[in-house]
């Protein structure tokens, strides 16, 4: 239980709130990505202080908690987000009406 709640549940939790924090996809997802290394890392110190879990294992498996914290903020940010209205799209180009005219003439 102690894994699951470490690599998915915790990495996911600290991508919902750096979305919900800076309402910026960017920002988030940088926040979300270091903050969710760092959880992993000081996680893995607490829960096995006899050290078998080293750095490198850490390193090893944060790519899993990065992306779910990535997902996490994406996902959050279309949810939050809503759909927006889209705009009509002209039906040509102006450039095109231009080049029209000159070959025309």
């Amino acid at each position: 239980m102690e894994p699951l709640a470490v690599l998915i549940v915790l990495p996911v939790v600290v991508g919902a709130a750096a979305e919900r924090l800076f309402h910026d996809t960017s920002r988030a997802s940088l926040a979300a990505a270091v903050v969710s290394s760092v959880s992993v890392y000081a996680c893995l110190r607490w829960l096995d202080p006899t050290g078998t879990w080293n750095a490198l294992a850490t390193f090893l498996v944060s790519p899993l908690a990065i992306a779910f914290s990535l997902a996490s903020v994406l996902l959050c940010f279309g949810c939050f987000e809503g759909r927006r209205a889209q705009r009509p799209r002209p039906r040509g180009n102006a450039m095109e009406s231009s080049v029209r005219e000159v070959v025309i003439s």
